[in-house]
């Protein structure tokens, strides 16, 4: 089943498909990424992410997910290794949602190539210059499945004034066991869904 096009500068739109998105996330399997998504059951989603980090659910379209840490004797003990999930209460959910800050639909393409570079850091990264058209056309396909709907958050406030993620980020609120993570969490009506990156050094 097709959920959407995504355009092709060379051609017509291309079906977005269980096809086009593994190709498009594929770039995230060359460092410690998750990525991964879930029905959206409730009005106040933040159940839902913590079935997804706790790998409870399964991605709504079964298409692809990245998971690092499937298998290993960490989440045997933590099921949402490496997340924190966000609490039950009242106060402890509000201090975990202040971790985040929504961004605009325009800026979540160059927060998704961001999270597949080496260091979480464009210009830290040398093969930038060369793959950043192909890591950016991947970033537009993952777009794509996203309804106009959609909100989308992430857990810094670098980028710039204008939410430029190819600047330097010099903070993060974490939301997992590492000091340093960066990511795109997407709601929608249908579904929720993490695109997360961890730098445990």
């Amino acid at each position: 089943m097709d959920y959407g096009t995504m355009p092709d500068a060379n051609g017509p739109p291309t079906p977005l498909d269980a096809d086009s998105w593994w190709s498009a996330v594929e770039m995230y399997d060359r460092r410690y990424t998750f990525v991964a998504a879930g029905p959206r059951t409730r009005e106040d989603w933040l159940h839902d992410v913590a079935s997804v980090m706790r790998r409870e659910t399964a991605d709504p379209r079964a298409w692809r997910t990245i998971d690092p840490d499937e298998g290993e004797e960490e989440t045997e003990d933590d099921p949402a290794y490496p997340f924190v999930v966000p609490p039950v209460d009242e106060a402890g959910a509000a201090e975990w949602r202040g971790r985040l800050r929504e961004i605009p639909r325009s800026a979540v393409v160059r927060l998704l190539v961001l999270l597949a570079t080496i260091d979480l850091d464009v210009s830290r990264d040398p093969r930038f210059p060369a793959q950043r058209a192909e890591m950016e056309k991947h970033a537009r396909v993952i777009l794509t499945r996203f309804s106009g709907g959609a909100r989308f958050f992430t857990n810094t406030r670098g980028g710039g004034a204008f939410l430029d993620f190819y600047q330097q980020i010099s903070s993060c609120s974490p939301i997992s066991q590492y000091a340093w993570d960066l990511g795109l969490l997407w709601v929608s009506d249908e579904e929720v869904g993490l695109i997360w990156s961890f730098d445990p050094r």
